[in-house]
């Protein structure tokens, strides 16, 4: 079976803000593997877009919609995004964590692990916390190095 990753927003954001001479390509972070989109992420996306980004969001999720490779969190990954969340809680503190700005890295997360996605991020900190409490793939990126 090929490999899948999944970019996290962060990646996709870095790409956006460096359109015209961006310092990494997509596909090089890739590597190869097909490549999936959250449906969180493009949640994140479109709460994040100007007037001038919004139509890249736009054709990015139409592209992914055709081909089939939309993750979206279910159930069982809402159920433990809140599981997760509230060890968090409980090992690093409420407010330390941001548990409202973890929900969505989490549910990234969990859905990815469950598919047997890789994420690629820029947000170390965020996953290596996620992944104590619940094993999944994924590895950091600088696209602003390069």
């Amino acid at each position: 079976m090929m490999q899948a990753v999944l970019f996290d927003t962060s990646v996709y954001i870095t790409a956006l803000r460096t359109k015209g001479a961006p310092p990494f390509t997509l596909s090089g972070l890739a590597g190869g593997a097909v490549t999936w989109l959250s449906s969180v992420v493009l949640e994140e996306l479109y709460a994040g877009a100007n007037p001038r980004s919004r139509p890249e969001v736009e054709k990015l999720g139409r592209d992914f919609q055709g081909a089939r490779r939309i993750l979206v969190p279910n159930l069982a990954d809402w159920t433990q995004t809140g599981r997760v969340l509230s060890l968090l809680s409980a090992k690093y503190g409420f407010e330390r964590v941001g548990q409202g700005r973890l929900t969505n890295d989490a549910l990234i997360a969990l859905s990815a692990g469950r598919a047997g996605i890789t994420v690629i991020t820029a947000n170390a900190r965020d996953f290596r916390r996620l992944a104590e409490f619940r094993p999944f793939e994924w590895r950091t990126v600088k696209p602003s190095a390069g």
